[in-house]
């Protein structure tokens, strides 16, 4: 809550806040958010106007969260650009709209909380990534690409033929008679070769 009477209610009358405090609650999504108990710094311009209080400034607060492609865990800041009218009572703004359209200022209180709350929603990514080009995971055995190299692969049969390899052997001196044959048989020269 931050409180409005010295500020008046003449229009034009400016006031400039800095408060720092410590989140109520977690303030997110479900894979990244403002921890409970992270600091939370704002610093607002407080302008009275002829509507109401007109607040804005910046927000900056950690992120904690969850990449959704390696699942991993990380950290970041988030800097939110606030700005938002509090309509005073008895004026046209709050004569005009529905009472959770607008904010309101209140005994010359305003809340800041659900502000706060919707415009971190917003900002927000709903798919968090722990770095723009992170890998994810290996589709085959799980592990994170970004750890497991350039050269991470799978050798992947067709279920199709593998009984025939299970009885005759993958290896590639099996195979090999067999290749020449089958090269011979569709290039004529290549017996001479």
């Amino acid at each position: 809550m931050l409180d409005t009477l010295s500020l008046g209610r003449r229009p034009g009358t400016m006031r400039t806040v800095t408060r720092t405090f410590s989140a109520p609650a977690r303030i997110g999504l479900d894979l990244i958010a403002i921890p409970e108990g992270a600091q939370v710094d704002l610093d607002l311009t407080l302008q009275s106007v002829s509507e109401g209080v007109l607040v804005s400034g910046e927000v900056n607060a950690p992120l904690e969260g969850e990449c959704v492609r390696c699942l991993e865990p990380f950290e970041d800041l988030l800097t939110l650009s606030l700005t938002e009218l509090f309509a005073y009572p008895d004026s046209t703004t709050e004569q005009t709209t529905e009472e959770d359209e607008i904010p309101r200022v209140v005994d010359d209180h305003i809340d800041l909380e659900p502000v706060i709350i919707d415009a971190v929603g917003l900002a927000l990514p709903l798919q968090p990534l722990c770095s723009p080009d992170c890998l994810g995971l290996c589709s085959e055995c799980g592990v994170r690409l970004a750890i497991a190299g350039s050269d991470h692969r799978h050798e992947t049969m067709d279920p199709r033929w593998a009984g025939l390899a299970a009885k005759f052997g993958s290896g590639s001196a099996s195979t090999e008679p067999e290749t020449r044959a089958e090269d011979a048989r569709l290039d004529p020269t290549a017996e001479e070769k």
